[in-house]
């Protein structure tokens, strides 16, 4: 195609060379330029594209997208934007060919329960006979293609070329995380959703490479309800309102409360060994019982969304009943069977916010113990490990704090931050490094009527430590521990 056609919904000055330039591969890897291509130059927190310049040029690239003023020869095309990332994402969706436009998108925001959404979303929309992709942040689902994910939220490029594959496999409807960092990173640009959803907001992602405060992190959550026609959200959380500010799209409400247009009443726990559940009825718009195989309060949160949107789309009762019951999400309140009296459960819960949330829920069930299992990641603030260890220490009975991902830390110093917080509550505890050792030792010390709740991992299958990812899963581990 045309330079000039991919830039179609870019601001940009031309430098030298000619828009009219015929371009064959759009690239922001130089690794991948090859004869005739435009490389993007992305500034990343890690590296800058700019750099890479003579690399894309000894490929044969014809035209160049920078922030920066460069040098290099007449006769390549240079083009100057103020983000290289937005500009980005327009351009690949002209790319594409705005494959956006052929698809019901839905995106979903919030701190926690965006993962297990989606996935309920696309078991009801399945269940009814529509085919729907995901993207997230265990997978992408491609019709019968099933990709791990690498980031929460895709480069703009990946996502455009994933609708365009899904468009190209008759998938009708796409359900995605959309991540406050996918967002601050412009990564969902050049495209408005159909739907946007909202779960829940909580101090989370602050620091670091991620968002400088939790204002900055809000402002980026709610610029889905400025890209979106319908905007379903949860007006139990006490940020709704701040989230719906300078919104764009048409508004519908779903929570605990009777204001909602789609709301949870005459919630039931089902407890038995090794199994619990939840049921609910829906009234408001819709009118109807509901049982959840998955536990918690917040997952009735989250089921009760996954209706509210799917009654867009014509799903009947049954659909939504048959599909919700069946519902199984890796990594999220995900049970785990055992031989004895006992229910052992694995969560992602990898933050303060949700690590409260999981333990409140699973109290609620009147375990004889609540163990809770856990170590937070290298690298990351600290300030986390000792909220997490607090928490822990004051809603479960007994904690075995142990090694997450270390990344390029000491697991011993992260365990001693967490354990910090362990002692501002009442709770016992105990220390094991190894975490294969920790759950084992929770297994083999199981009392009849106990949960136990391995949090921290999830769907991961993979343990970090100085730079290297090596094979952990804990599943295998809790299997390992019984066999």
């Amino acid at each position: 195609m045309y330079l000039k056609d991919l830039l179609e919904q870019v601001e940009y000055t031309c430098l030298q060379g000619d828009v009219h330039t015929f371009v064959t591969d759009l690239v922001y890897d130089s690794r991948k330029a090859k004869k005739d291509s435009v490389f993007v130059c992305i500034s990343g927190t890690v590296t800058d594209g700019h750099k890479y310049i003579p690399d894309v040029l000894d490929k044969g690239a014809a035209a160049l997208i920078v922030e920066k003023d460069v040098e290099v020869p007449k006769d390549i095309t240079v083009i100057k934007v103020d983000n290289a990332r937005k500009a980005l994402a327009y351009m690949s969706a002209a790319y594409f060919g705005h494959p956006a436009e052929k698809l019901i998108t839905i995106g979903v925001t919030g701190t926690k329960g965006k993962t297990t959404t989606t996935y309920m979303i696309k078991s009801i929309l399945e269940n009814a006979g529509i085919k729907t992709g995901l993207i997230g942040t265990i997978e992408t689902i491609i019709g019968d293609e099933v990709i791990p994910a690498s980031n929460t939220t895709p480069e703009s490029y990946i996502i455009q070329e994933t609708f365009a594959k899904m468009v190209e496999k008759g998938v009708r409807c796409v359900v995605m995380e959309a991540s406050s960092q996918g967002f601050k990173q412009y990564r969902m640009d050049g495209f408005i959703f159909d739907y946007g959803v909202f779960t829940n907001l909580g101090y989370d992602h602050i620091g670091g490479n991620e968002h400088e405060d939790f204002e900055d992190y809000l402002k980026c959550k709610s610029k889905l309800f400025k890209q979106c026609k319908v905007g379903l959200v949860n007006i139990d959380d006490k940020y709704a309102e701040e989230i719906l500010k300078g919104h764009t799209c048409k508004v519908e409400t779903y929570g605990f409360s009777e204001k909602a247009d789609i709301y949870a009443t005459n919630v039931q726990l089902i407890h038995e060994p090794g199994y619990l559940g939840v049921s609910y009825s829906v009234r408001g718009l819709l009118n109807f019982d509901v049982t959840i195989d998955i536990p918690g309060k917040f997952n009735v949160l989250n089921s009760l969304c996954a209706i509210a949107l799917c009654r867009h789309f014509d799903v009947s009762e049954e659909d939504i009943k048959k599909a919700l019951r069946n519902i199984k999400v890796r990594g999220r309140v995900e049970l785990v069977p055992v031989p004895g009296k006992y229910t052992v459960m694995i969560d992602y819960a990898h933050n303060a916010m949700s690590l409260e949330s999981l333990l409140t829920t699973i109290r609620e069930y009147n375990p004889k113990r609540l163990v809770c299992v856990f170590g937070c990641g290298g690298n990351r603030s600290r300030d986390r490990r000792f909220l997490m260890g607090e928490i822990s220490s004051k809603l479960a009975d007994f904690t075995v704090v142990t090694s997450d991902n270390p990344r390029f830390e000491e697991p011993e110093d992260i365990i001693k931050d967490i354990v910090e917080g362990v002692k501002k509550g009442p709770g016992q505890y105990i220390t094991i490094t190894d975490r294969r050792e920790a759950i084992k030792y929770c297994i083999d010390n199981a009392q009849e009527g106990d949960v136990i709740i391995i949090a921290g991992k999830g769907h991961e299958d993979y343990q970090e430590i100085k730079g290297v990812k090596y094979h952990m899963d804990d599943r295998e581990l809790v299997r390992d521990a019984i066999s």
